[in-house]
């Protein structure tokens, strides 16, 4: 008898053990290939022309919406939703034609050909997905994703969900050397720059030291003028930087000052935002070319 109970024991903990380990080996680790396979097309769109279009402020609905570019490893937390049929092979904000069966979504701030990673937060279940269009225009909503990246993380009936949105990486690619773990990061609430009064700020810097604005974005009339002043001696500038803190627009002039002794470096704080900019030239070539043979890759020339 007790020889009997002793196996049905061992029998009891074997079974238990299986299904610890079960659990353990069915961890979710997602596959790129399939993301990584929609976005090797060559139709995506990341010219220059398009980012100075789509990173320029915008009305929806009588909110102003600024957008902004997070550092890869940033976090935000909200509700996703997705759209589909009504929207297929229709141009999307980056002029792309939207295809619901590709990796891709709309975001209002991001710019156009982020990548990130979206977590379900109800299920575990992931996505990887480029940013190509703007919205969704619905309140506490921060992500629309194609019908094929709701199907992944399990959200086409339900039709939304909480999520967390990770940043990967820039221009249709993913940063694999500084995409983080994004188990290990610690999450931030998502923040959009908007203001519901109309001004004449000028388009933001591709610039992945950018900052982040935690409040909404008021009009600072003294920093019009002082865009306006500023920009003599040549109706162009070079944005290198926007920041969310003082402190790092007075470091970055310091250190273009620095590497342009000639120039006149200066920044400009609007709504909270901090840009800083590289003044004086008298056309958008002239800027670009300073800006290629300076090999300032990040930053965006502006009028």
């Amino acid at each position: 008898m007790k020889l009997s109970n002793r196996i049905y024991s061992i029998a009891f903990l074997i079974f238990c053990s299986s299904f610890l380990f079960t659990g353990c080996s069915t961890k979710q680790t997602y596959d790129y290939s399939s993301y990584r396979k929609d976005t090797g097309d060559k139709s995506i769109n990341n010219s220059e022309a398009m980012h100075r279009a789509t990173m320029r402020p915008y009305n929806v609905f009588g909110i102003r919406y600024y957008p902004f570019v997070a550092n890869v490893g940033d976090q935000f937390d909200g509700i996703a939703s997705w759209y589909g049929p009504d929207f297929h092979a229709k141009k999307t904000s980056n002029g792309e034609i939207y295809n619901m069966y590709a990796m891709t979504a709309a975001h209002k701030t991001l710019p156009m050909n982020t990548v990130v990673r979206v977590d379900n937060l109800d299920n575990g279940r992931s996505t990887i997905v480029r940013i190509n269009d703007r919205g969704p225009f619905v309140a506490g909503r921060i992500i629309d994703l194609s019908n094929k990246a709701a199907h992944e993380i399990d959200m086409v009936r339900k039709g939304t969900a909480r999520v967390k949105v990770t940043v990967l990486g820039y221009n249709g690619l993913i940063d694999d050397k500084n995409a983080p773990n994004v188990n290990s990061i610690e999450q931030k609430p998502e923040v959009e720059k908007i203001e519901v009064i109309e001004d004449d700020v000028v388009a933001t810097n591709i610039n992945t030291n950018i900052g982040m604005v935690s409040a909404p974005i008021t009009t600072s009339k003294s920093s019009s003028k002082e865009s306006s002043k500023s920009s003599s001696g040549g109706k162009f500038s070079i944005q290198v930087g926007a920041f969310s803190l003082q402190a790092g627009a007075l470091k970055t002039v310091d250190e273009y000052k620095a590497k342009f002794p000639s120039k006149k470096i200066e920044y400009v704080e609007n709504g909270g935002i901090y840009r800083v900019y590289i003044r004086g030239f008298s056309s958008y070539d002239d800027g670009q070319n300073f800006k290629a043979k300076n090999s300032l890759t990040n930053a965006i020339v502006v009028q």
